[in-house]
C-alpha cells in the first residue's frame, strides 16, 4: 500500500507515536507500505510553527530530515494537484488538507487521516 499521512498523523508518527490508533500503527509498520509524506505539510508545520501553535513546536527542518532518514518519499506539490483541488466538493475547508487529498488521487495514495470532516471525502482517504 503507498500511503501519505496528513499532516497531523505525520507529526505523531514522527514523535508522538503513542497517538497513533492501533490502525495506524498497523498500517505504518507493514512491510508493503510505501510511505509519502507532502510539501504541504512541511509548509503548513511551517507556518503554524511561526504563529505559536501548540499543536506544531517542531523544528520543520528537522522533520523533514528525520522523515527522509526513516525511509519516507517526499511528495513535491506541482501545477497538476493543485488544479485538482478545484474539483473537489466543499467539505472541507482547510486548504492543506485540500492540496494532502488533491495530490492522494492525483498520485494514486491512499490518504491516511485522523480527522473525520477529511475522510467524509470517502476513498482515497482513509480514516486511522
Amino acid at each position: 500500500m503507498r500511503v501519505l499521512l496528513d499532516t497531523h498523523l505525520l507529526l505523531w508518527a514522527a514523535g508522538s507515536p503513542q497517538r497513533l490508533s492501533r490502525t495506524a500503527l498497523v498500517v505504518l509498520k507493514a512491510r508493503d507500505t510505501a510511505l509519502f509524506f507532502s510539501a504541504a505539510s512541511v509548509w503548513e508545520v511551517v507556518i503554524k510553527n511561526g504563529l505559536g501553535r501548540a499543536d506544531f513546536q517542531v523544528d520543520p527542518s528537522r522533520l523533514r530530515h528525520g522523515l527522509l532518514l526513516h525511509g519516507y518519499e517526499e511528495l513535491p506539490i506541482t501545477g497538476e494537484h493543485a488544479l485538482a483541488v478545484r474539483a473537489l466538493p466543499s467539505l472541507h475547508k482547510d486548504p492543506f488538507d485540500r492540496i494532502l487529498l488533491a495530490q492522494a488521487q492525483s498520485e494514486g495514495l491512499t490518504l491516511l487521516t485522523a480527522d473525520r470532516e477529511l475522510a467524509a471525502y470517502g476513498p482515497p482517504c482513509k480514516l486511522v
